[in-house]
């Protein structure tokens, strides 16, 4: 079973990343690498500010440090979503969930994330607002 599991994880197409509990990535695996462009010896040892944009860092900082020090999150359930920046400076569009670690004694120990890239969707959403907004004005403008 753990070889399974092993494989699962470090093969999965989502990117799954661990990080400790001052936000050092611990843990990065193949969806991760192709998902975000570096190899998990890149990876390993850096900030989350790695995939974090810069205008973003301070929101999410404030909200993990709150985490790391009550062990509790409003985000028990359900998907996040948040952009994420790529090695090429590039923007994706992700949708993940989040599993609190706790070591042997309770502690928080950091943090796990199960990312999907859904940029594509996210894109096509957005030309299909912009869509209905030009018809929305166009109509306003034919009726008035």
């Amino acid at each position: 079973m753990d070889r399974l599991l092993k494989q699962l994880v470090s093969d999965a197409p989502d990117a799954i990343l661990i990080s400790d509990q001052k936000g050092i990535i611990r843990f990065w695996n193949s969806g991760a690498e192709q998902m975000f462009g570096h190899t998990a010896a890149e990876a390993a040892g850096q900030s989350l500010d790695l995939i974090i944009p810069e205008n973003l860092r301070s929101r999410h900082w404030e909200g993990y440090w709150r985490v790391m020090a009550s062990g509790e999150t409003k985000y028990k359930t359900g998907l996040l979503s948040s952009p994420g920046v790529r090695k090429d400076g590039s923007r994706v569009s992700l949708e993940f969930s989040m599993v609190l670690l706790r070591d042997e004694d309770g502690v928080m120990a950091g943090c796990a994330s199960i990312m999907r890239d859904v940029t594509e969707r996210w894109m096509k959403e957005k030309s299909l607002k912009e869509s209905l907004a030009a018809c929305e004005t166009k109509l306003a403008e034919t009726t008035a």
